[in-house]
């Protein structure tokens, strides 16, 4: 693992904005910004255009997204949103759902995990059951505790969203493994920026949301469905996910035969103009490892922990912290709207529950920090 100098040329970010927020809302890389910009110049020219353009880029990303993720690139879908994938996998599990079966999520999940979920519970009389906060940080134990053979689907994320607590999926898959449980995991406040070891967890559906970690322009996502279910019923049926889409001449011979792969499972239209977007944003991760992301995102927020617990902050204990983001309770007896005070010095910060999330990237110089580090002690003072 290497430590990654300050990329911030690489974006678009003025020197007096110090940006603590990428698990709300990522910057856009400048050269994901000109390739956006090159795609909607191109709809001028529509003569240009060849059918091919509508799959280079889906294709484009799905080799992309298995080298650096794992999986096999057949097994990935594009999809718009956490909410679309989560119906994805919704669908193709509540034919196996019988009443009185249980869905497990945890508590305060983000609504799009949990949403599908009640719906498919409410459709086929299974119950949505709710893991509550556990009482010394370990959520996967807490998990596990609940995974019995009544269990039939785990919905979890690789962090909680709220305060970035770790959640240890490798025992959360052996568990549900042992229970025969499904695992569908959301990874959108970790991928692209933690590793995730897709072949020892192995989840039967993993989506995330392109806008956070992995840099890319909203409305960007991948699903990765394992083998098991890629034969599953989809959630459209977009004529390009079907085997002579290619050839528009003959799209009126309907086929019946889907094109391999998780690729039935790709949003219709999934040829948008953001794509090129999130292929340069994939390409930069790639460039740098995700495991050197990780490494340099960890020594920033080390660093800002350690400045937090000297001004009486509660952080969760080390080992129960992902390396890129960091969840902290003000100190005891503290009010105030510390994340506006903030914003008042062009410092952005996010609080989500009762934590304060800070969410640094590459783009973060060490004058940002200081920058932080000052502000507090003068809020707190």
């Amino acid at each position: 693992m290497a430590i990654i100098t300050s990329q911030r040329d690489l974006f678009d970010i003025p020197d007096d904005i110090a940006y603590f927020n990428c698990a709300y809302y990522s910057p856009l890389l400048n050269e994901s910004a000109d390739r956006l910009l090159a795609g909607a110049r191109a709809k001028s020219h529509p003569w240009e255009r060849t059918s091919a353009h509508f799959f280079e880029d889906a294709e484009t990303i799905r080799t992309l997204a298995s080298s650096i993720f794992g999986g096999h690139r057949d097994g990935y879908a594009i999809v718009p949103s956490v909410s679309y994938g989560v119906s994805i996998a919704a669908r193709a599990v509540e034919p196996l759902l019988q009443p009185g079966d249980r869905i497990l999520v945890i508590a305060e999940e983000f609504p799009s995990n949990v949403f599908p979920w009640m719906r498919t519970a409410q459709e086929v009389g299974a119950t949505l059951v709710t893991v509550p906060y556990p009482e010394h940080g370990d959520w996967a134990g807490a998990i596990t505790d609940k995974i019995d053979k009544s269990v039939k689907v785990v919905d979890v994320s690789t962090c909680h969203w709220t305060n970035a607590a770790y959640i240890d999926l490798r025992t959360v898959a052996k568990a549900c493994r042992d229970a025969g449980s499904i695992l569908v995991v959301d990874a959108t406040q970790s991928l692209g920026a933690m590793p995730f070891p897709m072949a020892e967890i192995q989840p039967d559906f993993l989506v995330v949301a392109g806008y956070k970690w992995l840099l890319s322009p909203y409305g960007f996502g991948l699903l990765y469905v394992s083998e098991r279910w890629r034969s599953s019923r989809p959630l459209e049926e977009t004529w390009q996910a079907r085997s002579n889409a290619e050839d528009f001449t003959s799209l009126a011979s309907y086929s019946d035969t889907y094109m391999p792969g998780a690729r039935r499972f790709d949003v219709g239209e999934k040829c948008t103009t953001i794509l090129p977007g999130a292929i340069a944003a994939l390409e930069q991760i790639g460039a740098w490892g995700v495991e050197n992301i990780a490494a340099t995102l960890s020594e920033v927020n080390s660093r800002i922990a350690t400045h937090l617990e000297q001004l009486g902050f509660q952080l969760p204990a080390e080992k129960q912290r992902c390396p890129h983001m960091l969840g902290a309770q003000l100190p005891t007896g503290r009010t105030g709207n510390l994340v506006a005070e903030l914003k008042k010095r062009n410092i952005y910060i996010s609080q989500r529950g009762n934590a304060l999330r800070f969410a640094p990237h590459l783009y973060v110089t060490r004058h940002d920090e200081d920058r932080l580090m000052e502000a507090l002690d003068e809020l707190l003072k």
